[in-house]
């Protein structure tokens, strides 16, 4: 399962969580820093990730456009990158059962 994390969370989550989620970037490192959000759902959609904000417009996108992409809503306010990681390692097993439903487009977590 690979993550795309969006412009509002640090640029070092990837290699934070790489252990548990191989192969995700930030979108920062992929050309995509000042990308719209069209332009990150399209790359997400046409590379296999799932999106990961603190945006409420993914959750919008997803209700309206279903999946895929599936998008990952954190539900929390300015907090260190350390936190962020610490609520994605937790809740690893949500994540991982989030991404093998073919009904769920979005995931909140706290």
């Amino acid at each position: 399962m690979k993550l795309l994390f969006d412009q509002n969370l640090s640029p070092r989550l990837p290699r934070l969580l790489s252990n548990l989620y191989p192969g995700s970037v930030h979108i920062r490192t992929i050309g995509l820093r000042d990308a719209s959000d069209a332009e990150i759902w399209n790359h997400a959609k046409e590379n296999g990730f799932v999106i990961v904000s603190k945006d409420s417009d993914f959750q919008q996108q997803s209700l309206l456009l279903g999946q895929p992409p599936k998008f990952i809503w954190l539900r929390v306010g300015n907090c260190p990158a350390r936190i962020i990681e610490e609520l994605l390692r937790k809740h690893v097993a949500v994540i991982l059962s989030f991404d093998q439903s073919t009904e769920e487009c979005h995931l909140m977590l706290p």
